[in-house]
């Protein structure tokens, strides 16, 4: 096992039967499985809900370069490497310039309403209680929707679910993120 590694990443041959398939699933589409699913495929609900979550939060009503902003600042707070750099790169593939990166992993953005959105985004991840009826009330004033407002908890809760997974597997990243 990797230096650092609390738990290993399976090759689909050893994984259990149904993460095995899923995990079949993945390499025929895409040619290879990541360290992070190869590592969840010791549970096969983990792997399956991941997998769905994860596809349905990219059917999202936001820009995908917005996704990233709210991943970014969410990752940093978490504290997750793995999934910082995966979302800087993310990001930049999106279109986000290093300014937009820098102020994401700050928990804001140049523009008010993405400000707000991220902020939303931090505080639901950090302090879930305390959100009240004039945080979603301000969200609405930016004119965002309560679509939008329910998919950046999905979103926030994908970003929990990767981040603090990888956190106990003990994934790190290739590189620190600048």
């Amino acid at each position: 096992m990797e230096t650092g590694r609390r738990l290993r990443a399976l090759d689909p041959g050893g994984a259990p039967e149904k993460s095995r398939e899923l995990l079949g699933g993945i390499v025929e589409r895409h040619g290879s499985a990541g360290e992070m699913i190869r590592t969840m495929a010791h549970s096969p609900a983990l792997l399956q809900g991941y997998l769905e979550l994860s596809r349905a939060m990219k059917r999202t009503k936001l820009p995908r370069a917005v996704c990233e902003k709210l991943a970014i600042a969410v990752q940093e707070w978490i504290g997750c490497g793995a999934c910082l750099e995966a979302h800087i790169e993310g990001g930049r593939a999106a279109g986000l310039s290093d300014t937009d990166i820098a102020l994401a992993r700050q928990g804001t953005a140049t523009d008010r309403r993405e400000t707000a959105l991220v902020e939303f985004a931090v505080r639901v991840l950090a302090e879930p209680a305390s959100r009240t009826d004039d945080d979603v009330a301000g969200l609405r004033a930016h004119g965002w929707s309560e679509r939008v407002i329910a998919e950046v908890v999905g979103l926030v809760s994908l970003n929990l679910l990767t981040g603090a997974f990888n956190l106990v597997a003990g994934i790190e990243p290739a590189t620190p993120p600048r």
